[in-house]
């Protein structure tokens, strides 16, 4: 199987030279969904990862995912494979996993471009789209806005600058499954070798998107609930498919719950704005409230800045600020945990020492 439509390049084959074992095969998870799907030159297999492979690994982020290229033992006869190293990422879009616990998940690697999808339905929400884009600027990937079912917009012009107001600077496609339109724009963002992915909620129309792009019926699609235009969640699992025209496009499920991740650097592009008014208030500690010469409130005032802007920017900062202090204890606790470890381990090689 030719791997160049996949976006093997000389760089990767150099890469791999260093980093793969010998007698491994290159390959690139295409299918997440338990076990994984590679294509390789020796075609599609069915892989898992190694045991000494998940051993090394720190946690999930350090294992393969949809995206990833990756070294594997082949078996052709059985089209299976022993995934044994994974090649360094150029990209990953990662967020916080649902739930307490302060740990990444990785929900596709070597992105090119990521496709931010919103519905303008009734779920059409500009701040969705502002916590979207911090993640994707976070990944190192292109941003695209994509506005779907324009078809069920009553008002496109106003969403259109609610969409510009929330992602400044950033390319915003408007498309419509049924109408056919906007799907020529969108295929002139993917050529071979690129690969985009499509993130949003359930119920935005990602599955059709790419069916549209395919020319078939190949993604299981739903309606969304007639009550609120909520989604339902149909695909289950995170696949990488060829684009007829060119490229590729990783499909993944619904997000309900897109927890912030990072160093905080996609926060401050996305809200390169707010940052840069904030810049020209009177006071370096100014919290945009009751000081004198506060250029946000003065900016608010003025009509230059949404209210509602700022106030997903303060909530974004506080969640992210919420973030560090959690993983700075997680990793407090981590390194005692491994320090501890090592002086246990020392005082029992001092024993058997001893001993003799």
């Amino acid at each position: 199987m030719d791997l160049e439509p996949y976006g093997w390049t000389p760089v990767l084959a150099e890469a791999f030279a260093k980093y793969a074992p010998p007698g491994c095969l290159p390959a690139r998870i295409v299918v997440q969904k338990g076990d994984l799907e590679a294509v390789s030159p020796a075609g599609l297999l069915h892989c898992h990862a190694a045991g000494r492979l998940k051993f090394a690994a720190e946690g999930a982020s350090d294992l393969p995912v949809v995206g990833d290229w990756v070294a594997i033992e082949a078996r052709p006869a059985e089209q299976t494979g022993l995934i044994v190293g994974i090649l360094p990422r150029c990209s990953s879009f990662v967020r916080k996993v649902p739930g307490a616990r302060t740990v990444a998940q990785i929900i596709a690697a070597n992105i090119d471009t990521a496709f931010l999808v919103s519905g303008l339905d009734h779920e059409f929400n500009p701040a969705r789209i502002e916590r979207y884009l911090v993640l994707a600027r976070e990944s190192g990937a292109r941003q695209v806005v994509v506005l779907n079912k324009a078809d069920l917009c009553p008002d496109l012009e106003s969403a259109l600058a609610m969409a510009a107001a929330a992602a400044p600077g950033v390319p915003l496609l408007v498309t419509s499954v049924p109408r056919h339109e906007g799907i020529g724009e969108f295929r002139a963002f993917l050529r071979t070798g690129i690969t985009g992915a499509l993130l949003g909620s359930s119920g935005v129309g990602k599955s059709s998107l790419i069916n549209e792009l395919l020319g078939e019926e190949r993604m299981k699609t739903r309606g969304v609930r007639e009550s609120d235009s909520g989604g339902r969640h149909t695909t289950t699992h995170r696949e990488l498919v060829l684009i007829p025209s060119g490229g590729m496009l990783i499909d993944t499920p619904g997000l309900r719950e897109l927890q912030l991740w990072g160093e905080g650097s996609g926060l401050q592009e996305s809200f390169e704005d707010v940052e840069e008014i904030a810049l020209r208030c009177r006071f370096t500690n100014c919290l945009h409230d009751t000081e004198p010469g506060c250029a946000i409130r003065e900016a608010v005032e003025g009509g230059h800045l949404g209210l509602d802007r700022l106030e997903n920017y303060r909530k974004l900062q506080r969640e992210m600020s919420h973030l560090r202090s959690k993983y700075d204890a997680r990793e407090k606790i981590v390194n005692k945990q491994k320090v501890k470890k090592l002086t246990s381990g020392q005082k029992r090689g001092y024993k058997r020492r001893d001993r003799f």
